[in-house]
Parts: structure tokens; C-alpha cells; sequence
């Protein structure tokens, strides 16, 4: 019944979308714009940037057809039907009052004004337009050398229907000017000498085609190369360029001589202008005002490392904590880049507001500048508070609540001391543990004590590898969480010491030099409670034996007691005390190693690197790429302890520190995703995702915590979290998991109506083990034609963009399920009732 509801709805819909009549707006005389079309010296062109030069965009049709839905003048109509209603009585007004006729009116006012609002009048062509757009195609084509381009255009009736039209625009090029000789004008000898000397990064070469775009890249580069050269005050207006315009009308070869001018300085004082020739600056001075606040004076100062730090009453700041951050550097020369660096890595210390940096010249010079920092401190404490509703895999609902106590400049070098204590209370309608009735059922809690500092803390001299302009920090935190009815009931405590910088604006690195984790399961005894797929199969196994059993392993359903009869009936198999077949006895066994893995406690000490590069430019940007790479070493430190050390082992022969055997292994994981933007809000994104981790040494397998999962809202959405894999398994365990993982996504973002989006995407993947101890011959990867069973999941999306946030619905489809026999795979559960809704905040990737 489900399924059929929700086909209806469907169909309902496209019925109602299929029979709007896009024209039904549209005047006789007029026609609806369906496409431009632009033809360069004869072939379509297919170029985003032309594309949107012409001054009418087509509608998009889901808006129009909102549009159209909205009645012409439903005001007037609206205020003309209340006026009659009120004045002559009828049955809708005995059953309304006066107020209540007018409210209602008031309702369908409104909801026919939303509806124009939401959708998009009809794009009427208008010859006006056209002509406009022509001619700004012609610009375009002049900005590109092409200064004898002609551009026509026709309107294109026979493609679109009644009332329907393109707009097909044809351009001819011509030949292109080229340039020619490349001189220059520049009558500061500092000036000149400094381009020169940056001459060869030119934006403007000889003999290739006339681009404005290139002269208007080279004049930036110029206005930023002067102002960090030493040139205070550049005047971006002091570049120009002679293009020697005469030749455009009588050069048959099309070739074109360019002057690059760079004037001396014009300052205007009333009436009066100078010129002067611009000089190189040098910084003599420069001064920091540690705990500036408006109206205060500066009581006294010291002298450390070339710099004045002015303070009131007592210096509350470690002076090398304050002159490490400074850019702008006594005895330099100036450069503005300075400036913007010193305010970036001021406010990397997180003690001080934004820092006002003013320069001015020293008496008697001009050419000796002298800068003045002023630092406003941050309140010493402040205390945070946040509330959360989360929803996961394993809660429904979850509500937490979290506070954080920081305090700056612990030790007087802007250290930043935190302490964050959260705690969680959820309901999970799948708890087996019966014996808890209460809505909030399960519970966790969280604490954190972490130590920051705006520099590298390193027993080795870093300085030359990384410089502080490369912001760098040193992280040493130490936390532990405790849970309660979440799986086994887990306590974990951690450590790291981290470092990060970022060498530039798009790219990142991040050390952890020790990452310490222990884990420890409190109640082991619930594994078959919480892991349900693995001991109903343990379960189906016994059944069949139960004559052959005593009847102390089963309850009054017939069922294996958990956890006395899972684990007698386990040992009976696995002692060969019962006889079962060989599969059987290859999946009690299976079963057993998975329940032995996911109850041993845990003790990972690791070390790892993170390498990313992104080239996004802000949240709206939709043309760039990201790359992002990690590799993880773990246990090598404890394996070299034990040559020295007398560690104690278990039976397998493998080390314990604390009575906990050690993870060792190596991981590496690679993510690249990629946008473009097609045009308007059309956006295609691309996601590829490779990881593996191979255990060794003292280890077998790879931990839960470390290793990989598929599905899930963020990953292939076909699947739910946990239920993809691994290989052409289907849903062996309740949480299925593996140390080799790859993930491809591909999705088309477009706008529908205001702030709603819509999107079709295609997820591929899967997750398999490899090189560990696993040997299930379906979950296991073999070789290059394991490739075959990557899932493939596709399906569509709605977003609503709260501009600083995205709200996501996605539902998805198992298109191609490895879980099937090969000739089953194909569109076999491709239905809305095998579908996976799913609900994220942001876009997946």
C-alpha cells in the first residue's frame, strides 16, 4: 500500500508538471524564449562564459509553470469577489463571518502572490535585447583580439512549437591581432629596475593574440609586485598601456606594438598637483602595542628583537610570544603583504581581536616608514554552552549537551588551555536489553582536556622547515568517553600530540606524533544481544542439533541463552565435542573470530600525516578541487620496545602491554573531488575515495575504530551505513566492515524553484578484506575481477540552501547489487520499497 501511495504521488505529479501550458502567458504576437544558440566561424560553441553573455535566459521550466499556476490580477479579482460577497448575502457568508470572508481573501491574495514570487514570468523575446546581446558577444570577441568580428542572429521558430523560439547567434571571427613589440615607460629608476627584474612572469608576451584579460591580469600583477617591493602607496592608476590604436586601421598583418606605462606618483593637495618618482620604503621602526584599549595611554615599554612592545602598568605577554607572530620586520623593506600576514597569524593566536596595523613616515624622511601594531586583548576566560539533537545508525534521537571552559595565555606565551566536558542521553528503539522501559536509553559521556599552543613545541629547532608566516601549532589533548547501553559499553581513553601549518592559502598539513588510544568493552557479555545477525545464525545452526544438546543451552522459545548457551554450544562445535558439517563448522568458527575481534579490548599507539590541498575559494564556490592523502603507522613503536622490553603474550604468541594485545599496521587513504560548473546553478561533483589498511607484525586483523565502512548518507546511499559489502556478501553482520575500500560519486546539482535544489547522483563502491584474517572467499579481494563487485546506487535529491547551511533529502536506489548472483544483479530491489531515504545536513561531497 506504501509503495503504491507513493507511485501514485509520483505520477500525480509529473502528470500535473506534463499538462502546464509553458505558452499560456505568451501574447500571439510574442514568443517564449526556449535556447540561445551561439555558432562561432560555423560550429556551435559550448562555452559557459559566451553562453551567458546574452541578456535573455530561457525559463527554467518548473518556475514557469509555478508562475503560470498564479491567476492575472488575482488582487483586483479577489478584492471584487469579497466586495460582491459582502454585498449580497449567500450561504458561504452564513456559514462566514464579514472577518472571516475578508481573512480568507487575504489567504488567496497571498498564496497567488507567493506563487508569481516562487516562479518566473514567461522570458519573452524582445529585439532590443537581442541586438544588445549581439553586441556585447561583439565586445566579448573584441576583448579577445578579434577587433573585425561581425556577429548576425536569427530567430529560430521550427525546433520549439507554437509560440516557441531560439535565438541562434552567428559569429565571425576574422583574424586575430596579434602583438608585437613589447616597450615600456617607466620613469622611476626603482620602479623600473624592480620590473625588470619580475619581467620574465609577464602576462603580456610578443607575438601571441591580443586578450584584454591578459592586461588586465598583468596590470594586478604589477600593482602587487610594487606594493611588495618596497613601493609604499603604489597607485594602482599609475599603469597603463598604449596599445598604439592607429594600427588597428591600417596594419594589413594584424600585428600590434604595446607601451606598458608606469607614471610617477600624483598627489593633489587643493588645487595643486606634484608629481614625484616613487621610492623604495624601508620599515625603521616598528611598534606593538600589547594590551591596547581606546582611550588608554602605554605606561612603559621594552626593547626585544629589534621591536618597541609598549604595555600599561605590567608586560602580561612573554615578548617572543608577541614578536614571533610579526611579519613586518625592522629593517625590511615594505611590503603589504606584511600587513595582511601579521593580521593572519595575530589572530592564529586566539588571544587577540582583529590587530589595527597603521604605517607613517618618521620625521625627516621619506622613505623611512615606521609601523604601529595595536593588539586588544580577548577576555582571559570564557565559558561555552551548546545543545544538540543528533539523530545516527545506532540512536534515534539523541540529545546532547556540551560545555567548554577556555583559558588564554596560560603561560604567557598565548597558550590556550580548554576544558570540554559533553554528555549525551538517546533512545534507541532497537536496544535489546528489554529490561530498560525508559525513552532515553541509552547514555554517554565525554570529557576532554586540551593544551594549545601558536608555535611548533619541538625539542628540534623546526624553524627553517616550518617558518611562522606557515601559521604552525602544536595540539596536546587527552580526553576519555564512557558509554552506557551503546553497543558492548565502551570506555576509551586518548591522547595525541598534533602539529599543523599551512604552507599556503589552499593547502594543509597535519602531524599527529602520537595518536593513543585504548579502548575497553565493559560488558562483553551482551555481543549477541547487540550483534543480532551473528547470533541468529549461530542460532539457526544449533536448532538443528538441539536433540543432540542439553536443554540447559536454550530458553522456553527454543532459543540459545546469551550468553551461557551461545557460549557452550561454540565450544562444543569448536572443541569437536558436537559433530556439525564442514560449512557449519567453518561458520561457527567465523562467527567466534568475529566475536573474539569485537569484544578484545584495544590499545592503538599511532603515528600519521595528512597532506591536503584545496583551491576552493569560499562556500560558493563551484569550479575547483580538492586533494586530500593520510598515512598511518601503528605499532611500530611498542615492536621496537619489545626487542628491549620482556612483554608478556598470549597464546598466539602475541605481544600484551597492560594485559592488552597491540594493534599494528600500516593505512593509507586517498580522496580527490573535483566540481564544475556548468552554468547558472547547474553543478557537476566528482568524488573518488581509495583507502586500505594492512595489519602485521602483532596484529592480524585491523581494529573497528580503524577500519572501513559503505553506505550511509555520505558515502553510497543506496546502502544504509554499515550494510554495503564486504564483496558480494549481503548483510553478514550487523555492522560489516573491512580494510579495503573504494568509492566513486558523480552528481548533477541544478536550482528548481528559490532556494530549493534538486540533484540526480550515481555511488559506486565497496569494501573488502585483504591481506588480514579473513578468509571468506565472498568478502575477500582477489584480484582485478573483485572490480565486479562494486555496488552502483543511483537516485535523486531535494536540497534547501539556508545560505550558511544545506538541508539534504536524497533517496537512493540499488541499481546493481554484487550481493546477487551475476545474472540478478541489475536493477533487481529498483523500487521505492528497497529505496534508501536519506536525510544530511550540507552536501555529501
Amino acid at each position: 500500500m506504501k509503495n503504491l501511495l507513493v507511485k501514485i504521488t509520483v505520477f500525480l505529479l509529473l502528470t500535473l508538471i506534463a499538462s502546464c501550458n509553458a505558452v499560456k502567458r505568451v501574447d500571439d504576437d510574442q514568443y517564449l524564449l526556449r535556447k540561445n544558440t551561439v555558432f562561432v566561424n560555423g560550429e556551435r560553441l559550448k562555452d559557459p562564459e559566451v553562453e551567458g553573455i546574452p541578456l535573455q535566459k530561457p525559463n527554467t521550466l518548473t518556475r514557469l509553470h509555478v508562475y503560470n499556476l498564479a491567476k492575472p490580477n488575482s488582487d483586483s479579482i479577489y478584492d471584487a469577489r469579497l466586495k460582491a460577497d459582502l454585498a449580497v448575502p449567500d450561504f458561504r457568508q452564513r456559514l462566514l463571518s464579514a472577518k472571516q470572508l475578508a481573512q480568507a481573501t487575504s489567504y488567496k491574495k497571498r498564496f497567488h502572490n507567493w506563487l508569481r514570487t516562487t516562479g518566473e514570468p514567461p522570458v519573452i523575446i524582445q529585439e532590443d535585447l537581442t541586438k544588445r546581446s549581439a553586441r556585447r558577444l561583439k565586445q566579448y570577441y573584441d576583448n579577445k583580439g578579434y577587433f573585425n568580428s561581425e556577429v548576425t542572429f536569427e530567430r529560430d521558430t521550427a525546433d520549439y512549437g507554437e509560440k516557441k523560439a531560439g535565438i541562434k547567434y552567428y559569429v565571425e571571427t576574422k583574424a586575430p591581432y596579434i602583438l608585437d613589440t613589447i616597450k615600456t615607460y617607466i620613469p622611476s629608476a626603482p620602479v623600473d629596475s624592480i620590473y625588470k627584474l619580475h619581467k620574465d612572469k609577464s602576462f603580456i608576451k610578443a607575438n601571441e593574440r591580443f586578450d584584454l584579460a591578459n592586461f588586465s591580469a598583468e596590470r594586478e600583477r604589477l600593482n602587487r609586485l610594487f606594493l611588495n617591493s618596497g613601493i609604499y602607496k603604489f597607485q594602482f592608476s599609475s599603469i597603463g598601456f598604449d596599445l598604439e590604436a592607429d594600427t588597428l586601421a591600417t596594419s594589413d598583418d594584424k600585428r600590434m606594438p604595446v607601451t606598458i606605462a608606469v607614471d610617477d606618483m600624483v598627489t593633489r593637495s587643493g588645487d595643486t598637483q606634484t608629481v614625484r618618482p616613487y621610492k623604495v620604503h624601508h620599515i625603521e621602526e616598528v611598534n606593538i602595542f600589547a594590551d591596547h584599549a581606546f582611550g588608554t595611554t602605554p605606561t612603559d615599554s621594552i626593547h626585544h628583537d629589534g621591536y618597541v612592545i609598549w604595555f600599561r602598568d605590567k608586560l602580561k605577554y612573554k615578548p617572543s610570544a608577541l614578536t614571533d607572530v610579526m611579519a613586518i620586520t625592522p629593517g625590511n623593506i615594505y611590503r603589504d603583504d606584511d600587513r595582511t600576514l601579521t593580521a593572519r597569524q595575530v589572530g592564529n593566536l586566539q588571544t587577540f581581536k582583529y590587530p589595527n596595523i597603521n604605517y607613517e613616515y618618521l620625521e625627516s624622511s621619506d622613505s623611512l616608514l615606521k609601523s604601529n601594531i595595536y593588539l586588544s586583548p580577548r577576555k582571559r576566560f570564557s565559558l561555552g554552552f551548546n545543545p544538540e539533537v543528533t539523530h545516527s545508525n545506532i540512536q534515534d534521537i539523541g540529545v546532547s549537551f556540551s560545555t567548554s571552559l577556555v583559558s588564554r595565555n596560560i603561560f604567557r606565551g598565548a597558550e590556550i588551555l580548554e576544558f570540554a566536558l559533553r554528555g549525551t542521553v538517546g533512545s534507541s528503539s532497537e536496544l535489546s536489553n528489554t529490561s530498560n522501559n525508559n525513552f532515553f536509553n541509552i547514555a554517554e559521556l565525554a570529557g576532554d582536556i586540551a593544551l594549545n599552543f601558536p608555535r611548533v613545541v619541538s625539542p628540534v629547532n623546526t624553524s627553517k622547515w616550518i617558518p611562522k608566516y606557515m601559521i604552525p601549532q602544536t595540539r596536546m589533548s587527552v580526553g576519555s568517553i564512557l558509554q552506557k547501553n551503546i553497543g558492548l559499553d565502551k570506555q576509551s581513553l586518548n591522547g595525541i600530540l598534533r602539529y599543523n601549518w599551512t604552507p599556503n592559502n589552499y593547502r594543509k598539513n597535519i602531524f599527529e606524533l602520537f595518536n593513543i588510544q585504548y579502548i575497553r568493552n565493559l560488558n562483553t557479555e551482551r555481543y549477541y544481544e547487540v550483534y543480532g545477525n551473528s547470533y541468529n545464525d549461530l542460532n539457526d545452526i544449533a536448532g538443528g542439533y538441539r536433540t543432540d544438546l542439553p536443554e540447559s543451552y536454550f530458553n522456553e522459545d527454543g532459543a540459545l541463552i546469551i550468553p551461557e548457551g551461545t557460549a557452550a554450544f561454540t565450544n562444543d562445535v569448536l572443541n569437536n565435542d558436537l559433530t556439525v558439517t564442514t560449512d557449519e563448522l567453518a561458520e561457527v568458527n567465523r562467527i567466534e573470530e568475529r566475536r573474539k575481534r569485537l569484544t578484545a579490548n584495544n590499545l592503538i599507539l599511532s603515528s600519521n600525516f595528512t597532506w591536503s590541498k584545496n583551491n576552493r575559494d569560499g562556500f560558493q564556490d563551484t569550479n575547483f578541487y580538492s586533494f586530500r592523502t593520510k598515512l598511518e603507522l601503528a605499532g611500530n613503536t611498542l615492536s621496537l620496545l619489545s626487542n628491549v622490553l620482556d612483554f608478556n603474550q598470549n597464546e598466539d604468541g602475541k605481544n600484551l602491554v597492560f594485559g592488552v594485545q597491540y594493534s599494528q599496521y600500516v593505512k593509507t587513504d586517498f580522496d580527490y573531488i573535483k566540481y564544475w560548473n556548468l552554468s547558472g546553478s547547474q553543478v557537476l561533483a566528482f568524488r573518488s575515495f581509495l583507502g586500505i589498511a594492512i595489519p602485521y607484525g602483532n596484529a592480524e586483523s585491523i581494529p573497528f575504530l580503524r577500519s572501513y565502512f559503505a553506505g550511509g548518507s555520505n558515502d553510497n546511499r543506496a546502502w544504509e551505513a554499515y550494510s554495503l559489502g564486504p564483496g558480494r556478501v549481503e548483510n553478514l553482520n550487523d555492522f560489516n566492515e573491512a580494510n579495503l575500500k573504494i568509492a566513486l560519486n558523480l552528481e548533477y546539482r541544478f536550482g528548481l524553484i528559490g532556494q530549493f535544489k534538486g540533484a540526480v547522483f550515481a555511488d559506486a563502491g565497496n569494501i573488502w578484506n585483504v591481506l588480514d584474517n579473513v578468509t571468506q572467499e565472498e568478502a575477500v579481494f582477489e584480484d582485478l575481477s573483485s572490480l565486479t563487485e562494486i555496488a552502483l546506487g543511483t537516485g535523486f535529491g531535494l536540497r534547501y540552501d539556508f545560505s550558511y547551511f544545506v538541508f539534504r533529502f536524497d533517496i537512493g536506489f540499488k541499481t546493481y547489487n554484487p550481493a546477487y548472483d551475476t545474472e540478478n544483479r541489475w536493477f533487481n530491489d529498483y523500487n521505492f520499497g528497497n529505496a534508501v531515504y536519506n536525510i544530511g545536513i550540507n552536501y555529501p561531497f
